[in-house]
């Protein structure tokens, strides 16, 4: 009798589990050693069966940054530094619709479009063929866009494969801010890298104690302060009780909201912290730090608009950021569902999936959490 290998289904989510936790620790490693990307792309890239992915960041100035796997590589290069970009109809669609989730590229165009895009033309000539698309609006203004690509004789992507890549997305979302502010340059001492990266930071310990912080962050004296045992606050009570949970979630490698709207106190305009792992080479470039804490300015501009960015804050899904922001406008649960054509039952259950991403637990809190910080974070009263 041959012996087989077999696994239950247990075993299987197991080995699936470990791959996506492996995964997660490379994309916060890559933040910060960008020739790591290569890696995060294509471990992404077998967990979703694509044949090729990229990573582009837009801009309104310039042509878009980035980077491929190595079998697109001259592709991406000809993209990049030419006008191909400029006439992609794919590229322009993405970047005005700013998906908040993988979807199908096609979906999104006309058969024509796709038949005459420029980029689209090079890909299929080496046998290239449908594509998945999610963007990430950054509260500087700058849009990142992640794309996954199929052969041609595999058709398109199935509903599994998306739901993996979904999975990542908030991960590679806040990895993506640093990435687009570090550049191409490796971090090489802690010092460096958190001037480098033009923002207000901080590294902690894994108890919370400040290691190290940059001369940007200790001007906001308005609105961090320092606590006991070295540890480091925010002034804003509510703020700071999740950024508090953040902290302790991070180093427990629990579920915790990690993207934290701040209002305005004294000098300091609205901003939004972000606390992001620092792992494996991470974690040596940092002197041993545990956790990175970035406060970036809410800058939207014409390519990222305001609206986006509840999607980019909380990974919200568009369904969910709608109703968060009519909800901070004033209206009722059930004004509501009745302007977005849903039951109450379904409203309520998008409010709860809000409550679970922010870290709020009432609408109450919810809707002065994000009325803390308007504008941009909340579109105008529509009247």
């Amino acid at each position: 009798m041959d012996c087989q290998t077999t696994y239950d289904s247990s075993e299987v989510l197991n080995i699936f589990r470990v791959a996506m936790i492996d995964l997660i620790e490379c994309i916060y490693e890559a933040a910060f050693v960008p020739e790591l990307w290569n890696a995060v792309l294509q471990k992404a890239s077998d967990l979703s069966a694509s044949a090729s992915a990229q990573i582009f960041f837009f801009s309104e100035n310039g042509p878009p940054r980035g980077t491929t796997l190595e079998n697109l590589r001259p592709l991406f290069d000809e993209f990049i530094r030419g006008d191909t970009w400029k006439f992609c109809d794919s590229a322009q669609r993405m970047c005005a619709v700013q998906p908040a989730s993988f979807v199908c590229v096609d979906d999104f165009m006309t058969q024509d479009e796709i038949a005459r895009d420029p980029a689209r033309v090079m890909l299929r000539e080496i046998g290239i063929g449908a594509h998945l698309c999610s963007a990430v609006a950054m509260p500087t203004g700058e849009l990142a866009t992640f794309v996954f690509q199929k052969w041609i004789e595999d058709g398109k992507h199935r509903q599994a494969e998306i739901d993996r890549l979904d999975a990542l997305r908030p991960h590679l979302a806040r990895a993506s801010l640093v990435a687009a502010r570090l550049g191409i340059e490796r971090a090489q001492a802690t010092a460096s890298a958190l001037e480098i990266m033009g923002l207000p930071a901080a590294v902690l310990s894994a108890s919370g104690r400040v290691l190290a912080s940059n001369t940007r962050l200790q001007r906001m004296s308005d609105a961090f302060l320092p606590v006991a045992h070295g540890g480091l606050a925010i002034a804003d009570g509510e703020a700071n009780r999740l950024f508090q949970q953040a902290v302790i979630g991070i180093n427990q490698s629990t579920t915790a909201v990690c993207s934290i709207p701040v209002p305005a106190v004294g000098s300091e305009a609205a901003f939004v912290v972000h606390l992001l792992p620092l792992r494996r080479a991470a974690h040596d470039i940092f002197a041993g730090a545990d956790t990175l804490v970035l406060a970036t300015p809410i800058a939207p501009s014409k390519l990222v608009p305001s609206a986006n960015l509840l999607n980019a804050l909380f990974d919200l899904t568009p369904a969910e950021a709608r109703l968060a922001m009519d909800l901070a406008d004033g209206l009722t649960l059930s004004d509501c569902a009745v302007r977005h054509a849903v039951t109450v039952k379904t409203a309520r259950t998008y409010l709860e999936r809000i409550f679970r991403k922010t870290g709020t637990s009432r609408q109450s809190q919810l809707v002065n959490m994000l009325r803390a910080v308007q504008p941009p974070l909340v579109l105008p009263s529509k009247g």
